[in-house]
Formats: structure tokens, sequence, C-alpha cells
């Protein structure tokens, strides 16, 4: 099974990164689970019509007891993906760390994963703040491969800068590691230079370069992600490639 966290920074794309990376993994005939760690709950939205599961915290708040069965807290969206979003607190209340570890708890409980056997399960995680629950894709052993999303604005490389960090916290433990930088421009003046420099004073390479790119906006506001769109334009292929790329090193043990 190849466990990949997506990290970025707060609107910096990395839940459009992560959304098309999961419909091309399931256009390439792959199971695949895509789930949310953010408050905002809007990961899996392009893969489901606009859409999304009620979020696992909301439910736990709202109904004031765990939910009974997957079909409570799970969509299943383009490609077959099964989508899950953790959700969080009341705003000014409680810890969205702590909900996304009861999540993953509870998703557990439910075994979801052995339900559903999937090939790939994505996590798409905030990366503003590294804290305990947010670091739990890292040191928990959910995931094996950490990809980072930044641009080269420079609080979004601070923001990468931090999350490489953070896994090298862990090193020693044989948690996650840093498979690569995904490049999202954002089309600042020498941005391939400042994020290559980035890429090469903390050891990993850019597996991906994501162009601005109005195909992406145009299906996004369909409540698609650009493969489902169109598979075959190019800015398709990009996130094609990095799916691959990936499988390739999971089945090279890399």
């Amino acid at each position: 099974m190849l466990k990949i966290a997506v990290y970025g920074k707060g609107g910096i794309g990395k839940s459009m990164v992560t959304g098309n990376l999961a419909a091309a993994f399931a256009v390439l005939g792959k199971k695949v689970i895509q789930i949310g760690c953010d408050p905002k709950a809007d990961s899996t939205i392009n893969l489901l019509k606009g859409n999304s599961p009620r979020p696992v915290m909301n439910y736990i708040r709202e109904e004031d007891k765990d939910p009974d069965n997957l079909d409570e807290i799970v969509k299943v969206g383009f490609g077959d993906v099964v989508c899950v979003e953790a959700g969080g607190p009341t705003p000014g209340m409680g810890c969205a760390g702590r909900g996304i570890i009861a999540t993953f708890q509870l998703l557990e409980d439910l075994d979801l994963f052995g339900k559903v056997e999937p090939d790939v399960v994505l996590y798409d995680v905030l990366g503003d703040v590294v804290c305990g629950g947010f670091a739990a894709p890292i040191r928990e052993g959910y995931a094996d491969k950490i990809l980072i999303v930044t641009s080269g604005e420079k609080m979004a490389m601070y923001a990468a800068n931090n999350i490489s960090q953070a896994v090298k916290n862990f090193e020693d433990r044989s948690y996650a590691r840093v498979f690569g930088i995904v490049l999202n421009r954002r089309d600042v003046e020498n941005e391939e230079g400042r994020v290559q420099a980035l890429a090469d004073e903390i050891g990993v390479p850019i597996v991906a370069d994501i162009p601005r790119s109005d195909e992406i906006t145009r299906f996004e506001d369909q409540g698609m992600t650009v493969i489902e769109g169109d598979r075959e334009l190019p800015i398709s292929h990009r996130f094609l490639d990095l799916a691959q790329t990936l499988l390739d090193s999971e089945r090279e043990g890399k």
C-alpha cells in the first residue's frame, strides 16, 4: 500500500494537488482513499461535484456519539475514490490536531482500510503548524512518503522548510520521509530558482512542477478535478506523471 501525506501552507493548493493526484491514481487503475486533515473540510470537494462527506468531527459533535458505520462519514467520488474529511472543532474551541488523531482512531475502529483494501492512501494535511495532531501522519506510521507543496512565495517556502524540519525530527524512528517538493507556481520572480534553492537546502528533489492553469480553475468551478474534466490536457499529465513516479518508487522500494 502506498501511503502519502501532502503538506503545505494553508491556501497553497495542496488540496488541489491531492485531489488531482487521487484522481490520477484512480485513472491508473488504483483503489484510492483520500482523507482531508484540514478543519476547512474541503479536501475532497472536487472529487464529489462539490458535495463533501460529513466531517467526522462534525458528526461526533452534532450527534454526541461516534458514527456506527462508515456510510455516515464516507462518500465515494470520481474513479471510486473513497473520501473522508476529519473536520475540526467549533471555531475558537478545542484543538484541530486532536481531531485528526481522533478521526484516525475512529477509522481504525471502523476498519476502513480492511474494508476498502486500498492501493493508495492520501492524507491532505495543513502545514502552517506542525503540532502533534497535524504531525500524526508523519510519526504514527500512517504515511510513508511526504509531498510538500509550495510556491516561490516567502511564507509558503517558510512553511515548507518547517515541515521538512519536523520530518527530520523523526528520522531516527523510521517514520515517513519527504519524497519531494511539488512546485505549484504563482509566477513570482525567479520562482523556479527560489524553490530549487530550497530543495537543495533540505536535500529533496522537485518531483512535480504545476503551472498556473485556467483549466484547473474552470473545472474546479464545476466541482471537478482537471483529471476528470479532461485527462488529455497537458496540465492533467503533470498529475498523471507524478502519480506514476510515486507508483514506480513504491515498486522499486525507494
